[in-house]
């Protein structure tokens, strides 16, 4: 099929090549990073390339809980400032003064530092020895500038969580450029697949809580789930998210949505934290089929998700809405990956389509998976309450659910079937069509 120019179609507005800036991604993984618990975080620094890490650290993600003030001077000014002030949970001191003089500043330290306060410095020499007794002195740790966001970040987790407790769970929001770009069938499909290819926990949570489809999915019509549990705040544990699931296969469990208009759903900013929270501690995947809008509360959990997920099909509105939805992502978490583009519906017989290379190029991203039209199969897996995996285990698009899961997990290839090989395979053909 023929595809036309749209550039032709954005006669009055940016082309697609215009629509295209240089994207910086983040210089490392952060997979591993931990979100820092509700503390007090105040620093004390000398030089502003120190002050510049610190305040990004105090803007990204993991540490949203968190309470940081950052202070201009050493450790004079820490002894001066908490001399009339209580100490908090942490404080973080730069200090460029030679080893005897610091050992010094930090004794006149501990007489004004409140019982169970920690510190960490940061110093501009790297010595063993100095290290050493710092340590033996009881301070948590020294870091040699320069120093990155990320490793302070790294260091502070380490310091506040326990090395022997369970990961928590990575959240996945899947969430569509357009109403009706399929984002949820998708969730739905690399929800189950991922509890399939690892053998692990997966929880989905269906948050389209007015028009949501993934009890009818999962042939499943469970009487509570997502609205019961952000309503009881104060009783939301481990126990009621438990009776509240869900079983949908072996290893995924359904938070329903409502899906009735008896009433509205105006939830605050901070509404679904520890809903979400609570499900992190009971699987290693944690899915979120988010609903086409844009509120206060969704803002929020796209923000604050591991990794997000872009639904779109290759039209026109679907590039602007998902330019504008990639561009606000990566501000919001300007220290994580970019997020992941799927391109769904590709190849609906006599609809102008954008060509795929040039709708991810577009928006500065690579898609990780090109779905093809097929009605009769996602239809037919529809009406059967079934995803596509159960509906045909060998079909192609069950292998890119596969593909999908394996890109959001951040995992390994898992062994699979051979007839389900071919994904990639598809893919790649795909991709050169578009071409």
């Amino acid at each position: 099929m023929k595809e036309p120019a749209f550039d032709d179609a954005l006669a009055d507005g940016p082309s697609l090549s215009q629509l295209a800036e240089p994207v910086t991604e983040p210089p490392v993984d952060t997979l591993s990073l931990r979100s820092i618990p509700r503390i007090a975080i105040q620093a004390f620094c000398e030089s502003d390339a120190v002050i510049g890490v610190i305040e990004g650290v105090g803007a990204d993600r993991r540490m949203a809980k968190t309470h940081v003030k950052v202070h201009k001077g050493g450790i004079a000014a820490a002894i001066e400032f908490y001399r009339n002030a209580p100490t908090p949970n942490l404080i973080m001191i730069e200090s460029r003064l030679a080893p005897a003089k610091l050992l010094e500043g930090l004794e006149d330290l501990a007489e004004v530092c409140d019982a169970g306060t920690k510190v960490i410095i940061i110093g501009h020499v790297n010595d063993v020895p100095l290290y050493r007794e710092l340590i033996h002195r009881g301070i948590s740790d020294y870091l040699v500038a320069p120093i990155d966001l990320f490793q302070v970040i790294r260091t502070i987790g380490d310091l506040y969580t326990d090395p022997d407790a369970e990961p928590l769970g990575r959240t996945l929001a899947f969430v569509g450029a357009k109403g009706g770009a399929g984002a949820s069938t998708v969730a739905h499909n690399v929800a189950w697949s991922i509890g399939r290819m690892y053998d692990s926990d997966v929880v989905l949570a269906d948050l389209d809580l007015a028009f949501g489809t993934a009890g009818l999915d999962f042939n499943q019509d469970p009487l509570q789930g997502v609205h019961e549990a952000v309503s009881s705040p104060d009783r939301l544990d481990e126990t009621m998210l438990d009776r509240l699931l869900a079983k949908c296969a072996d290893r995924l469990s359904l938070l329903a949505a409502p899906a009735s208009l008896e009433r509205t759903y105006d939830y605050g900013e901070t509404s679904f934290d520890g809903l979400v929270d609570v499900m992190r501690q009971g699987a290693p995947s944690v899915v979120l089929d988010m609903p086409h809008g844009w509120t206060n509360w969704m803002r929020k959990l796209l923000a604050s998700s591991d990794d997000v997920i872009l639904v779109a099909e290759p039209d026109l509105a679907n590039l602007r809405n998902a330019k504008n939805l990639a561009d606000t992502l990566r501000q919001l978490r300007p220290n994580d990956p970019a997020p992941k583009l799927v391109l769904n519906r590709v190849g609906v017989p006599k609809r102008p389509e954008i060509k795929t290379a040039e709708f991810a190029d577009a928006l500065g991203l690579e898609a990780i998976a090109i779905i093809p039209f097929e009605p009769q199969l996602f239809g037919t897996a529809a009406n059967n309450g079934q995803m596509i995996g159960e509906q045909d285990a060998r079909h192609t698009t069950a292998a890119l659910f596969e593909q999908i899961a394996q890109a959001a997990t951040g995992r390994g290839e898992a062994r699979r079937d051979k007839g389900l090989a071919i994904g990639s395979l598809v893919t790649r053909i795909l991709k050169r069509a578009s071409k």
